[in-house]
């Protein structure tokens, strides 16, 4: 035992101690609020604010007075951020500037072919032709009743969404005015009531008087889960997924066989999962705390799931142990490096699963979906403490059973790395072949 603790405190404080370690572990939060700190940082500085010029081809006769008075409008006061400084308002939105186009006899296809040249040579980011019949078509799937809108630039959106709002206004307005109906009593009528969403009713167990319920704020609910995923995942990659190299390179080196003198395979690997646990642990004490700490002094303590702490610990050593273990297998199997993360691929698509479906778990967190997955053990961990932390939180056995499963397949993924540790970490040459490592686990 004291030879297991040995390589496992040695682990740790190679792991700890390396300036790699380190600049993860400042920069990871950096890297994953990249986005969110650039567009604060820049406050919309440095974009594009050229003129955007639309050509309209108006059927209707009716609608283009309209869109052009709204793009005035919105050229004058609704492109500029708003300042305190003495120098005035900042642009920090293209202006839209719209250009007739006369409807004449000549043939509509070679009208569109010019239109769609001027759009390729950039004198237009777009160009729109309404149909005669669009303020009043002649059935709901009137061809003649539609707005086309012409562009190479697909991926900008802005102008394409400003001109489906003014198109709608104006022909609201004209409907309204044909109809002879009170504009103001029809949106007033339209107006949805505010809906609140609130947890339930307590009673308090002391004074016995019954507590208002509170206003649920939907993005701390949907926010305390993700991170709680990527915490989780964060810990996974940086404790146990340098146990690849660290074996790696200790059978490359040699090294293995001098350890194998006073240490058995086992013990060995054993040590060195232990030592991650303790890595594990440094890296959840740091975010987590640094978390809970500025949640104190945001006023967001009392809306985290802090009853889940305990079992945020129990999932990580499990998850740790299980994917290290496994690493450790692939690490003292394969030759090289780049046979190492061919092997990886598919553990690391395993890993990423709860990532692609963590959406639909949060939305239902107790369907039939998520629950059943939430007992498949090699994404229980991601899975189970994502239905946790979402109200109403589920049965109290099914985080038990899940840790369960996860704790036998845990032990069955140590078993059978030892067995391939054992033969593996002494191979060298060619690397292992799937028949063989199946041998080395059926015979040990």
């Amino acid at each position: 035992m004291h030879k297991i603790i040995v390589v496992a405190v040695r682990e740790y404080l190679a792991a700890v101690r390396s300036k790699a370690f380190l600049i993860t572990i400042l920069l990871a939060p950096i890297l994953m609020s990249a986005g969110f700190i650039a567009e604060k940082v820049m406050d919309k500085r440095g974009l594009d604010i050229s003129d955007r010029h639309i050509a309209v081809l108006d059927h209707s006769g009716k609608l283009f007075d309209k869109l052009a008075a709204a793009a005035e409008l919105r050229n004058a006061v609704g492109i500029y951020s708003e300042s305190t400084e003495s120098d005035g308002p900042e642009q920090v939105a293209p202006r839209f500037l719209l250009e007739r186009v006369e409807i004449t006899d000549d043939d509509q296809s070679e009208k569109l072919l010019r239109l769609s040249e001027r759009v390729r040579d950039g004198e237009l980011l777009a160009f729109v032709e309404v149909g005669p019949n669009v303020l009043d078509p002649a059935s709901p799937d009137d061809p003649e009743a539609s707005v086309r809108y012409y562009t190479n630039a697909t991926t900008y959106s802005e102008s394409r969404r400003w001109l489906t709002t003014a198109m709608t206004t104006a022909a609201q307005e004209w409907r309204f005015a044909e109809s002879g109906l009170d504009a103001k009593k029809v949106r007033w009528a339209l107006v949805p009531p505010p809906v609140e969403q609130l947890g339930l009713l307590e009673r308090d167990p002391i004074t016995g008087q019954i507590a208002p319920a509170q206003k649920v704020d939907a993005v701390t609910s949907t926010l305390v889960p993700i991170l709680m995923v990527v915490l989780l995942f964060m810990v996974i990659m940086m404790a146990a997924g340098p146990l690849v190299q660290s074996v790696l390179e200790e059978k490359l080196q040699r090294i293995a066989e001098v350890l194998l003198g006073s240490i058995d395979p086992f013990g060995w690997m054993l040590g060195k999962l232990i030592g991650m646990v303790g890595v594990s642990f440094t890296i959840v004490a740091i975010y987590l705390g640094g978390g809970l700490i500025i949640a104190s002094e945001r006023g967001y303590l009392a809306s985290l799931p802090l009853h889940l702490l305990g079992w945020f610990v129990v999932y990580q050593v499990l998850a740790v142990l299980m994917y290290g273990s496994v690493f450790v297998g692939v690490g003292a199997a394969c030759k090289d490096h780049r046979e190492a993360q061919t092997a990886l691929t598919p553990l690391m698509v395993v890993i990423m699963i709860p990532m692609f479906i963590l959406q639909r778990i949060i939305s239902e967190p107790n369907s039939t979906f998520a629950t059943v997955l939430s007992f498949v053990p090699p994404v229980t961990p991601v899975v189970m403490l994502t239905r946790q932390a979402i109200p109403p939180g589920i049965p109290a056995w099914q985080p038990v059973v899940g840790a369960v499963l996860v704790l036998l397949t845990t032990v069955l993924c140590i078993f059978a790395a030892g067995r391939v540790f054992r033969v593996g970490i002494l191979i060298q040459g060619d690397g292992a072949r799937f028949r063989d490592i199946i041998g080395w686990l059926i015979r040990g």
